[in-house]
């Protein structure tokens, strides 16, 4: 007996494809140590569990002790010196070349400098270090010398042509003179001389006891305890360890690859518990490819991004400003998606933060205040105070964070605080991402269907002035809808915007639509057939008008779908008293539909009619009010209009009740105020 396997269909493959595509790209981009981590940081508790030394561990000094005994060592070191013949033989050939002296003037010159040269000439650095007191000897080591001068006896450049010119001065000014003329200040340089090979070993000598080990850690011995605070010498300890640890591993065979394996695995797993809370709870967002793709993005660019950071800085993961993620989520998805998205996300980055429970409910908390304090993002303002409390979420929980772990905060990092700050500056511009992901997934946020229902719009101030009697239709159409969209869950701002841009195809023919006729109707001109079709017509010139001003879809749905199928029934009846006993088709008076494909759409359809209807009643008691609203949306019902839309029952009893109340308030009776029967002057002269 074969087994069969329950066939897939191509959607669903598809589907499983992008979530596939989305962990494989996870995978690729993760980190992969080339040595082996540990995780933890000077002046913090050690979160893992007690480690014993599996070998023998060297103990160095720390690198704050090591760095003071090496900067100290170079600062106090003497380096070896070594004559330089060439400056005195220069002086000599320059004084043996002055024509204008006598070789006796020579001779002297030459004797004296001679004298000061046999003492010694250093460079003015050295001259400072031994008047200063840190060189009291010179060791002149080299080819062919080998001992120590006295340093207090030597000279600087400056001071040997001082001396030079005051003893020669003293016995031939004529002849100091001369030199001067000679420039002999310019031949006189240091004739004493570092040797560097000599000075560089020496110092390698001095500075190799501080390199080597001061103790050692024997196998089996403790080096460190879960909750010890590492301090500077026991981050020395553990970073021997871990260098110990990588000499003895191999990882760059099985190990790489394991770990490469290991990584794939987590990328599917994260993804998979994503595609598994959409199939259960989210089914609606599950069928939308496009929606599928923009989360799956969403998710795998953020994360390249936190990659990047966290190779470009130290704690760079908390740059990455992980709360625009969950709102935008909130914005073309909903608060419980966004939250379980951001938990993922923040798992997946998790692994290579330097402490990562600690990342993990920093994150959070900073993400789920984003969501709390954008339920519904409808100003660009709202991103300005959701990314200071962003930020104050951030330091609240690090402080937490300090205080439980360390009981102090004294370690308190002013560089995360920066890192939060930055995050916040980039959290405040979600706004830009939000508009960017609206263009290439053809989404739109409450932010822009708030921008759209401003009457102020081009499109809806010409409305206003060439179809004023549509423009008060439409806007009667926003406050009749937007009442009943909040009682049966649907999306308010969207169906308000739709109400107002619904008709805006009868800007073409205002005169033709009853709304804006001023006693001439031009239809009486007309055939019903020529009208009808007149009148049909606004749907298509009405999506041309939106392709113009470059209206999202949802809104051109809108335009399209609120008559659906229907008939313009005034003129197709009329047709048909005209013809009787004819079977009239009636195609040629239909509107090109479709039908309303979603709760706003069709509550649009329903809040069209009722108030465009509602306009030609003389009674408007609140039974004649309720009959007009049962009768017009129960033909549309019975006509098929809604069957595509994922109204309820109850929905429909919903809608009906809040035209009723909203009609009823429109047309509430008023106050009849009775005439004076005498003028307010009269009154009061009556008084007095």
């Amino acid at each position: 007996m074969k087994l069969k396997l329950p066939r897939v269909s191509k959607p669903t493959l598809l589907r499983v494809s992008i979530f596939a595509i989305g962990a494989i790209l996870v995978a690729i981009f993760m980190p992969r140590p080339d040595k082996i981590n540990i995780n933890y940081e000077v002046n913090r508790p050690w979160s893992h569990p007690q480690l014993l030394a599996p070998f023998d561990v060297p103990i160095y000094r720390d690198a704050d002790t090591k760095r003071m005994q090496i900067d100290s060592i170079k600062e106090n070191f003497v380096p070896i010196f070594m004559y330089d013949n060439t400056p005195i033989e220069k002086i000599r050939v320059a004084i043996q070349s002055a024509d204008a002296l006598a070789q006796s003037d020579k001779d002297l010159a030459f004797r004296e400098v001679k004298r000061i040269y046999d003492s010694g000439v250093v460079d003015q650095q050295t001259a400072e270090r031994i008047a200063n007191g840190k060189i009291s000897t010179l060791k002149i080591h080299d080819a062919t010398t080998n001992k120590n001068v006295q340093a207090k006896r030597t000279y600087s450049t400056r001071r040997a042509y001082v001396r030079l010119d005051s003893i020669i001065n003293l016995k031939s000014p004529t002849l100091m003179a001369s030199l001067r003329e000679l420039g002999i200040s310019n031949f006189i340089t240091p004739n004493i001389i570092v040797n560097s090979d000599e000075s560089e070993q020496l110092l390698n000598e001095m500075l190799q006891p501080i390199e080597a080990g001061i103790g050692i850690i024997q196998q089996g011995e403790r080096i460190i305890d879960r909750g010890d605070i590492v301090t500077p010498q026991l981050y020395q300890i553990l970073q021997t360890y871990e260098q110990e640890l990588q000499k003895r591993s191999d990882h760059t065979g099985a190990a790489r690859r394991n770990t490469a394996i290991g990584q794939i695995l987590f990328s599917f797993v994260i993804m998979a518990a994503l595609y598994v809370y959409l199939f259960l709870y989210r089914p609606k967002v599950l069928q939308s490819m496009r929606r599928i793709i923009c989360l799956v993005s969403i998710l795998v660019v953020f994360f390249i991004f936190a990659v990047a950071m966290h190779h470009q800085f130290s704690s760079g993961l908390y740059i990455v400003p992980f709360a625009i993620l969950p709102l935008m989520v909130v914005v073309f998805y909903d608060t419980s998606l966004a939250l379980i998205t951001l938990l993922l996300e923040i798992l997946m980055c998790a692994p290579f933060a330097i402490f990562p429970m600690e990342f993990i409910f920093i994150e959070m908390m900073a993400g789920m205040t984003a969501i709390y304090s954008t339920k519904e993002l409808s100003k660009r303002s709202q991103l300005i105070r959701t990314s200071a409390y962003v930020f104050a979420a951030y330091v609240v929980a690090y402080c937490a964070v300090e205080l439980m772990q360390v009981a102090t905060l004294n370690s308190f990092s002013w560089k995360l605080i920066g890192y939060f700050a930055v995050n916040m500056v980039l959290t405040s511009f979600a706004y830009i991402l939000i508009f960017v992901v609206e263009k290439v997934f053809g989404f739109i946020s409450v932010v822009t269907l708030v921008e759209l229902s401003d009457i102020n719009t081009p499109v809806l101030r010409e409305l206003s002035i060439e179809c004023p009697g549509t423009f008060q239709h439409s806007l009667a159409v926003a406050n009749l809808v937007s009442s009943a969209a909040h009682k049966v869950n649907a999306n308010v701002q969207l169906v308000r915007a739709g109400a107002l841009y619904h008709d805006i195809g009868k800007l073409k023919n205002p005169a033709f639509f009853t709304e804006n006729q001023h006693g001439v109707n031009p239809h009486d001109a007309l055939s019903p057939l020529q009208s009808a079709q007149i009148i049909i017509s606004h749907i298509a010139d009405g999506l041309r008008r939106a392709e113009k001003e470059k209206l999202p879809k949802v809104i051109r749905d809108m335009i399209a779908q609120h008559h659906g199928t229907g008939t313009a029934k005034y003129f197709y009846t009329t047709y048909c008293n005209a013809n009787p006993g004819i079977a009239v088709d009636p195609k040629p008076f239909s509107y090109p539909g479709p039908n309303p494909q979603t709760k706003e759409a069709s509550l649009l359809m329903m809040a069209d009619a009722v108030e465009a209807a509602s306009r030609s009643l003389t009674d408007h008691s609140e039974q004649r009010i309720s009959e007009l609203v049962d009768r017009l949306i129960d033909e549309q019902i019975n006509a098929g209009m809604h069957k595509d839309s994922p109204l309820s029952f109850q929905d429909i009893t919903t809608i009906k009740q809040s035209f009723i109340d909203s009609l009823r308030t429109t047309y509430h009776t008023r106050i009849a105020y009775p005439d004076a029967k005498t003028s307010p002057e009269a009154s009061a002269q009556s008084i007095k």
